[in-house]
């Protein structure tokens, strides 16, 4: 495991902020830098309970790594879709890019939230996570070894990520519920698209790792995209182990629109 592929503190900057991620994107323009989208957004008088310090701080270190990765790709995706599909998609679409900036979420969830979902448990401790972070942090997954302060911060972190991204219950709480989670059509769509943008093949759009996040395997991707097949946003042959798909759109647009029409 490199250095870019373990555990950071990063998280704890915003952990889910679904809402002031949505207001950044409004105040987004292709090509702005950190220093220039904090200006706009200092301006703009839409965070007027945040401090300036804080709000630089949720600029560079919960928005950038998130949204500005791949030539702000995940921002212009976002910031086209925002009007077009429904706010639930939207939030997944976020929770999605959370993870890919934040490893230490994403193999809290593939590998404990949907274990933990999958056997019927009730709900999921602060403890829970706790557990999880010190086996990492033993297993030499973490930048460097985490305290036991740090271990403490990270596992509130994870749990209140989730609560805020609706996987398990909001709040400041000990202890949360499990909550019902499933991925929303038009964020199946939207991932597919952009796997397949990103020029993988088919039968790799349906193992990418990135549905493991919605508790999917590869049977439940073929299903979902038979699914979308079904409102004309692909055409999905699938036999003998091996699938085909004809990708009816050349871009997001192209796919937004149809997907505000079906």
């Amino acid at each position: 495991m490199s250095m870019s592929e373990k555990y950071t503190t990063q998280l704890g900057a915003g952990l889910g902020m679904i809402e002031e991620t949505k207001a950044l994107l409004d105040i987004w323009e292709p090509g702005m830098q950190p220093p220039e989208i904090l200006r706009a957004a200092l301006a703009s008088g839409r965070f007027p309970n945040v401090t300036a310090r804080r709000l630089r701080n949720i600029v560079t270190e919960c928005f950038a790594p998130r949204m500005l990765i791949d030539n702000a790709w995940p921002a212009e995706l976002t910031s086209s879709l925002l009007e077009r599909i429904p706010q639930s998609a939207i939030a997944q679409l976020l929770f999605l890019f959370t993870c890919r900036a934040n490893l230490v979420l994403t193999d809290f969830v593939r590998e404990f939230y949907w274990t933990a979902y999958a056997a019927g448990q009730e709900s999921i401790s602060n403890q829970d996570a706790r557990d999880f972070v010190v086996r990492a942090n033993e297993d030499g997954k973490t930048v460097k070894y985490w305290s036991d302060e740090m271990i403490e911060r990270v596992a509130r972190y994870l749990t209140r990520a989730c609560g805020d991204f609706g996987l398990l219950e909001a709040g400041r709480k000990k202890s949360r519920r499990i909550l019902p989670y499933r991925i929303e059509a038009e964020t199946a769509a939207v991932l597919s698209y952009d796997l397949h943008f990103q020029g993988l093949g088919d039968n790799s759009v349906l193992a990418h790792q990135d549905w493991e996040l919605f508790g999917l395997e590869r049977a439940d991707v073929l299903a979902e995209l038979k699914s979308l097949a079904l409102r004309g946003l692909m055409i999905v042959q699938a036999a003998g182990g091996v699938t085909r798909i004809t990708w009816q759109f050349k871009d997001m647009g192209g796919l937004a629109n149809a997907i505000a029409k079906s």
